[in-house]
């Protein structure tokens, strides 16, 4: 079976930090490129972040600086460490991979307040 869930979402601070996580199963997880989208209330879904199989990142302009995506291989997972938050990261977070999605998984609410 292929599962993508991810956790870690939350209540946070404006300014705050808070990091997420993908539990990866039934899938290639180790020569997938994999990313971590944001959907916005009301937008549409959005790569923030991406990592490579040889581990090489990127970032849209919005997160650059803030964000940090990783991958533990051995463990099946991805991360998105989230710093400085700003309101405008509010809203779901879904890891996939990427060119190539699987079903999406639920996502993880993140919510920002002032």
């Amino acid at each position: 079976q292929v599962q993508l869930v991810e956790s870690g979402g939350g209540l946070v601070q404006a300014g705050g930090s808070l990091k997420l996580s993908c539990a990866a199963s039934g899938i290639f997880f180790d020569i997938s490129h994999m990313g971590w989208y944001h959907q916005a209330p009301g937008k549409e879904r959005e790569l923030v972040a991406s990592i490579s199989t040889g581990a090489a990142t990127n970032y849209a302009d919005s997160v650059k600086g803030r964000f940090t995506i990783s991958r533990d291989n051995a463990k099946n997972m991805v991360y998105l460490q989230m710093n400085s938050l700003k309101r405008e990261d509010t809203g779901v977070y879904y890891c996939n991979r990427v060119g190539s999605a699987r079903p999406w998984g639920q996502g993880t609410q993140v919510t920002v307040f002032s």
